[in-house]
């Protein structure tokens, strides 16, 4: 069998929009990587990861290095997505109340698409950056594996609740922090990651907690999985911003206020999981300045 080189297939994953094949590429390269590289199958946390891969799978030779900037720019739009769900703006999209049927499919909606979109995220990082450690591009792929899983939980209940993927309004928020470091790494790993993904580590537990008095006993199961996996997700991006400035001799606590201005992301509000944010690897550093300690 020909090598495989996973930042290629990662790109074109990425380029995909049928949500369900996006997914199963997504499981399949982790899969096939984690073969080449004989990792453990006990070192993978997530929920019954799946994906299939060839016995014989190897990787090719400098698949690292790669600059895949130039076929990203003559392929498909970045990144492949179905025609619907419709995108408008975060302004727009209509408040959800888990207290009611159409309400709470609307809401399980909402983080369906979060989960879709941070497929798109994760391979996003990991065909655009080249020249990292191969552990990056591992710690990614797994992401983007985990994520699928994710998305394809939440698909499922939705669909008992007499919904699916792309009924409702939807915005683009991630993705546009996306496109907006897509030429910085180190803002990438600030920003993406460890900002507005690190969101769903404060934003879960309010959110199971309606779902609990709504009587919603699956979706609650599943955000705990989603939890216990993001927790994984952010202390990941958490390790490499720290890795890369490190490496670049940047002082990683007061360059974040920085790029948070340079890249108009969010300023975060409480109430932060601090218990959360610390077993991901934030400082106290970090979390003094989230409250406005700093």
């Amino acid at each position: 069998m020909s090598p495989i080189d996973p930042r290629r297939l990662a790109l074109a994953a990425l380029c995909e929009p049928d949500p369900e094949r996006k997914a199963q590429a997504a499981l399949d390269l982790f899969a096939g990587v984690r073969q080449a590289l004989a990792i453990p199958e006990a070192e993978c946390t997530a929920s019954s990861l799946g994906g299939q891969a060839p016995a014989d799978v190897t990787l090719a030779p400098g698949w690292r290095d790669t600059d895949w900037r130039p076929a990203a720019q003559q392929g498909a739009p970045l990144p492949g997505r179905p025609t619907l769900p419709r995108l408008v703006p975060a302004k727009d999209v209509p408040s959800r109340s888990p207290f009611t049927l159409e309400g709470r499919a609307a809401l399980l909606h909402a983080i369906c698409h979060i989960e879709f979109n941070a497929i798109n995220l994760a391979l996003d990082a990991v065909w655009r950056f080249p020249g990292m450690p191969e552990a990056f591009y591992v710690d990614w792929l797994r992401v983007a594996a985990e994520e699928a899983c994710h998305f394809r939980m939440l698909r499922a209940h939705l669909a008992t609740l007499g919904c699916a993927y792309g009924d409702c309004l939807a915005h683009d928020g991630l993705w546009t922090m996306c496109a907006r470091t897509a030429d910085d790494i180190v803002a990438r790993m600030a920003l993406v990651p460890r900002t507005l993904e690190a969101r769903g580590l404060d934003a879960t537990p309010l959110i199971q907690d309606k779902l609990t008095r709504a009587g919603d006993a699956r979706a609650v199961e599943i955000l705990n999985v989603i939890l216990r996996d993001e927790v994984g997700h952010v202390a990941i991006g958490n390790r490499w911003y720290h890795h890369l400035c490190q490496a670049r001799g940047l002082d990683a606590v007061a360059l974040y206020p920085q790029l948070v201005q340079r890249h108009e992301a969010p300023r975060l509000r409480p109430p932060f999981n601090t218990a959360a944010r610390l077993a991901a690897g934030f400082t106290e550093a970090e979390l003094a300045y989230l409250a406005g300690d700093e």
